[in-house]
């Protein structure tokens, strides 16, 4: 079946400013890119907390359980991580279309794979977070035990350690997760991100 067939109603659905305006908010693509053990994950459910009381509505897509569901078909080749991010970056696409803040933890360590979302997000949307922290800190904390699996060599092409991290160059906010605490660093996000999805007056 070719492209031929495929047949886009957008034009015809409800717009992005529509379901901004019923939600009282601006959609943004919150992109938190960093090593394993970085603290995307918990910054992330940090903010989500913080803007649910502040009246927002959000999304969390989160490495692991986009693995466990969506993406539980790729393995970890470059050409299975640039897949999975492609994915991920269409869905989010689809949120930010519906007008919800969405959240995403993601290694993403090319920066290729970051620039290949940021393009089907659209860059105006796409707010690259590099959630740094060193990789001393990162394998000291080893949540998940991976570092220590990866240094016995059971797990191969880990970033950090056998694949490279390519840090962003120019992103919209860091956050130094090993220099500040975690209310430190969710309160620099949360500051940074609110004029942004603020509904305008």
């Amino acid at each position: 079946m070719g492209n031929e067939n495929i047949h886009p109603v957008s034009d015809r659905l409800l717009q992005r400013s529509d379901k901004e305006q019923l939600l009282k908010q601006r959609a943004k693509v919150i992109w938190l890119t960093g090593l394993s053990g970085s603290g995307k994950t918990t910054l992330a459910i940090g903010l989500e907390r913080a803007l649910h009381e502040a009246g927002f509505l959000t999304q969390v897509l989160d490495g692991d359980n986009i693995r466990a569901g969506i993406n539980a078909n790729l393995g970890f080749s470059d050409a299975d991580r640039t897949e999975n991010i492609r994915r991920i970056a269409e869905v989010s696409k689809l949120f930010l279309n519906a007008g919800v803040i969405t959240i995403n933890c993601f290694v993403s360590p090319a920066k290729a794979m970051r620039e290949l979302a940021r393009e089907i997000v659209g860059a105006a949307d796409f707010l690259e977070v590099y959630v740094n922290a060193s990789l001393e800190t990162c394998e000291q904390r080893d949540v998940k035990g991976l570092y220590a699996k990866a240094r016995k060599g059971e797990i191969k092409d880990f970033t950090g350690i056998h694949s490279p991290f390519e840090a962003p160059e120019n992103p919209a906010v860091e956050i130094r997760t090993d220099r500040q605490t975690e209310p430190e660093s969710a309160a620099q996000l949360l500051a940074f991100l609110q004029p942004l999805i603020t509904a305008q007056p």
